[in-house]
């Protein structure tokens, strides 16, 4: 039997790297941790997921000051915002959850911390800082970057990404957001409502592509009526460095072009999964601009070495990286056939309101072939909703013709925690009867969910031939009131 130095080697700190290390480590498996960094957490605490939304936050506050009237409170004025003390507080954020990530934490557990970049040498053999590590298996987790578009002039123009946004000492007058897909368009609502004049350029004929056409054009309608402006169907045909500004110049869907001058550019328009430099043809992996090519069991072309998170460039969010870390510690330590399911993955995007999604939404039923019976329900009905000031957005419920649900998408307030509870109903085999007759606090947003399972229980439960039923075994009268007459007077004889 062939001698390794680890039981397992990770590359790539980030949520699926650390998730794979906690996990192995913990069940005795000797583990070494490389990450190219100088810090454990990956892109996500530190240039996207945690960033993003404690900054999300700030200007959702701030928001709210500046419509303070709207809740019957003094119509105030807050000053400019100082967006130094806005990264300060981000910087504080990171720098409490880096202690969950911290390289004492992963000692502690048993896992050995190298920082540098890795470069296989064969299948069984990684190079790092001049060093070679050995292990019996190993686990891709990498991760992925900003992806930059090759735009005439955009290599000569200074440009923002999400590992610049959150670090900068000056709130931008002017932001240009190339991109609407969830990045782009948290980060315009957010950059609009902190002060700066935002304009998003997309080249699709809607925001957030994946979404359904409805949910998206409400989310659009919201940053148009804060004042974003939108261009759909555009196609960006230069930028440039003006010195004083940048300058965007585009061709509209009609093919006549526009010029815009901004402050600053934000590219948002996808990710790069991260593969260059680890000499994964030296190992026999087999990949692809797309990512790195994985089974149900996320084993790469070579068995005992396994991918998970974005630089498999299938499901880009930190919490399937964490999930897919708990796939490979199943299949790698355990040597349980573990294979991963995303048949009910959620995901949401934290505008405001925020938008979830669990399952097929219509445009996915549409391509699939599956037909589809939506029930929906209004946060306009909802009087939690109406109490903290939402009046729009809606929860769709997907049925197939068996009335089993297939898919449910929430776009209002807390969208993100409400598709929670579908996440546990249908993972769960919960049946809707059980949802409907469930109880909910009183007003929460969460009842949104048993109404709509309610919804579709409604009919058959109130039918006119139940009512035919009832009243033929226990004399039920029937209505007492009409719409626009008098109601009836029952008087019973003693």
């Amino acid at each position: 039997m062939a001698l390794y130095d680890y039981d397992i080697g990770i590359i790539g700190g980030g949520a699926a790297g650390l998730t794979v290390a906690a996990g192995v480590s913990r069940l005795g498996a000797r583990t070494l941790l490389i990450e190219r960094e100088g810090r454990l957490g990956g892109d996500c605490l530190h240039y996207g997921c945690v960033p993003s939304k404690t900054l999300i936050k700030s200007a959702r506050v701030y928001h709210m000051m500046s419509h303070a009237d709207r809740y019957g409170l003094p119509d105030i004025r807050p000053g400019p915002v100082d967006f130094s003390r806005v990264s300060s507080r981000i910087r504080g954020v990171i720098d409490r959850i880096q202690q969950h990530d911290s390289v004492e934490r992963f000692c502690r557990l048993g896992v050995k911390v190298e920082f540098g970049d890795a470069a296989f040498e064969d299948e069984y053999t990684v190079a790092v800082n001049g060093q070679r590590f050995t292990a019996a298996r190993w686990v891709i987790a990498t991760g992925s970057s900003p992806a930059v578009p090759e735009i005439p002039g955009l290599d000569e123009t200074p440009f923002l990404t999400n590992r610049d946004l959150f670090y900068m000492d000056s709130l931008p007058k002017s932001l240009v957001v190339l991109g609407a897909g969830p990045v782009g368009i948290e980060m315009a609502q957010a950059f609009g409502r902190l002060g700066s004049t935002v304009t998003v350029i997309q080249r699709a004929g809607q925001i957030l592509v994946r979404e359904d056409r409805d949910m998206a054009d409400a989310v659009m309608a919201h940053l148009v009526e804060e004042g974003v402006t939108v261009h759909l169907n555009a196609a960006i045909m230069r930028v440039r460095d003006l010195g004083h500004a940048r300058e965007v110049l585009f061709e509209d869907g009609d093919g006549f072009e526009h010029t815009l001058e901004a402050e600053a550019i934000l590219v948002a328009l996808g990710r790069a999964v991260n593969v260059q430099g680890l000499a994964l043809l030296t190992a026999g992996v087999d990949y692809s601009a797309r990512g790195i090519e994985v089974d149900a069991r996320l084993r790469t072309s070579q068995k005992h070495i396994f991918a998970a998170g974005d630089v498999t460039g299938k499901y880009q969010f930190t919490h399937a990286a964490g999930y897919e870390g708990g796939i490979i510690v199943a299949n790698a330590v355990l040597r349980l056939p573990r294979k991963s399911d995303y048949t009910w993955f959620p995901h949401a995007t934290y505008c405001d309101p925020e938008l979830a999604s669990i399952g097929m939404n219509e445009t996915a039923a549409e391509k699939a072939g599956v037909e589809v019976k939506v029930w929906k329900e209004e946060f306009g009905g909802n009087d939690r909703s109406l109490a903290e000031g939402y009046d729009t957005g809606f929860l769709k419920m997907l049925v197939d013709k068996r009335e089993n649900v297939i898919g449910v998408q929430i776009l209002g307030p807390h969208a993100g925690e409400l598709i929670s509870e579908w996440v546990a109903v249908l993972n769960g085999k919960v049946k809707l009867s059980t949802l409907a007759g469930s109880v909910h606090p009183y007003p929460t947003l969460g009842e949104i969910n048993k109404r709509v399972a309610g919804s579709l229980l409604a009919p058959k439960l109130f039918s006119e031939s139940v009512r035919r039923k009832l009243r033929f075994f226990f004399s039920l009268k029937g209505r007492a009131c009409e719409p626009g007459g008098a109601s009836s007077a029952i008087t019973t004889e003693m």
